[in-house]
């Protein structure tokens, strides 16, 4: 009997499971979630939202994706890549919180279409060189958009920058509010995370650079001042879609982002489980695991989350230490909310410096400078024209600009390269 199309990762994986893979699957879950935590965070800050929103995708989005997904070791939360998107639309006055929620479950309903319709092997068709612009778009924006709390600039009242312009702009002209504290706070957990996976590989080197930071901050006379996380929600997350406006024009007008969280959720979860399959000799089922992404994503939003898609960092990080079944995926997802049911004080004196020095790494690591320099060093002048033009309007527009327009062209010089073919044979 043919096996059902959409059938979990967790049910065959639990064929032949013992008590020792068990184990490891609990240790694996666990040291990735204290990888997630920082991370979880400082993508959330990064976002534009509180950071426990970070902790709740996470959990949330993190769970039901290990548990319904098509992966074997697939570790589903907040990502770089969605940073800049979440940021720009919910600083947009006019859509805010209430037009990011409601985007994400268009998006969650478009997850699931595509991967009750088949839609999964699709995803390969997107041009290499959209994914490594976009990519390394988005890095900068992080990038550019972290500067402010590593050196410690205050805006002035009612300056929120969303585009990576109009927040340089924005650190120019708050470059009088410069404090050297943060500067060194900052610097001393870049060092770290830059110099210690050198020495030490068994603790997560962002969990390191939070702890030292936080001891400089709350301890070294003269660094009281600098700016930490805050206050933290505690408690069990709650359910929050009551609390806006499902009308038809607000959903209608969030179909575009909808449209873009949907695409760029399903490339980088995808792309997230073939790094996965070559670690541990595997293979995903991708149409289980975009239903699982958006079910996800609907999830992590219905309880005060934000967009989630597969982290690649954390699943390389979960299959390094012993993580071969989805089981270790929920007990990441388990750990985190206990840490947010009983321990959120101890995060609430995390420096914004250290954060940023954090994202800084995380947009490094995302980069994809080294295939971006490949891509430049073949000479193929259409690509390097689809490259550098979907980067560009990443970083000075948006992703839903940078993909279209990207798509666009690609698909133009792709038509071009047949008619000339056709007329040459």
């Amino acid at each position: 009997m043919k096996e059902f199309y959409l059938k979990p990762k967790l049910f065959s994986a639990m064929k032949g499971y013992t008590g020792s893979q068990f184990v490891k699957d609990i240790v694996a879950g666990i040291i990735v979630a204290i990888i997630a935590l920082p991370l979880s965070i400082a993508l959330a800050s990064a976002s534009g939202v509180e950071p426990v929103r970070g902790i709740y995708t996470a959990v949330f989005a993190g769970f039901i994706v290990s548990f319904l997904g098509g992966s074997r070791i697939q570790i589903a939360g907040p990502t770089a890549a969605f940073a800049t998107m979440v940021a720009g639309i919910v600083l947009n006055e006019e859509k805010g919180m209430q037009g990011l929620i409601i985007a994400t479950i268009i998006a969650g309903v478009m997850l699931v279409i595509m991967g009750v319709c088949r839609l999964g092997g699709l995803i390969k068709l997107m041009p290499h060189t959209i994914t490594v612009g976009f990519t390394s778009g988005i890095a900068v924006t992080i990038l550019v958009g972290q500067i402010k709390d590593f050196i410690g600039l205050q805006y002035a009242e009612g300056i929120k920058p969303i585009e990576a312009i109009e927040k340089i702009e924005a650190n120019i002209d708050a470059i009088g509010t410069f404090t050297w504290q943060a500067l060194v706070v900052g610097a001393v957990c870049l060092a770290i995370l830059i110099i210690y996976p050198k020495l030490e590989k068994r603790v997560p080197p962002s969990l390191i650079a939070v702890v030292v930071g936080t001891l400089i901050v709350k301890f070294v006379p003269g660094f009281g001042d600098v700016a930490t996380i805050g206050e933290i929600s505690k408690g069990f997350p709650k359910f929050v879609l009551g609390d806006y406006d499902f009308s038809f024009n607000n959903i209608l007008a969030a179909i575009p982002d909808g449209f873009t969280i949907a695409l760029l959720a399903a490339i980088e979860s995808l792309l997230s489980c073939v790094v996965a399959d070559g670690m541990i000799s595997s293979k995903h089922n991708p149409n289980a695991e975009l239903v699982a992404q958006g079910l996800g994503n609907v999830a992590s939003v219905m309880f005060g989350g934000i967009p989630a898609t597969g982290a690649i960092a954390r699943t390389a990080a979960n299959a390094k230490n012993g993580g071969r079944t989805p089981i270790s995926g929920m007990v990441h997802a388990i750990v985190l909310l206990l840490v947010l049911v009983c321990l959120t004080p101890l995060a609430q004196g995390i420096p914004m410096p250290a954060i940023a020095a954090i994202l800084f790494m995380v947009a490094y690591n995302m980069s994809e400078w080294k295939k971006f320099r490949d891509i430049i060093k073949k000479r193929c002048w259409t690509d390097i024209i689809v490259l550098l033009v979907t980067f560009v309007l990443t970083v000075v527009f948006d992703l839903v600009v940078a993909i279209g327009v990207g798509l666009g062209i690609a698909i133009i010089f792709a038509l071009a390269k047949k008619l000339f073919n056709k007329k040459k044979a």
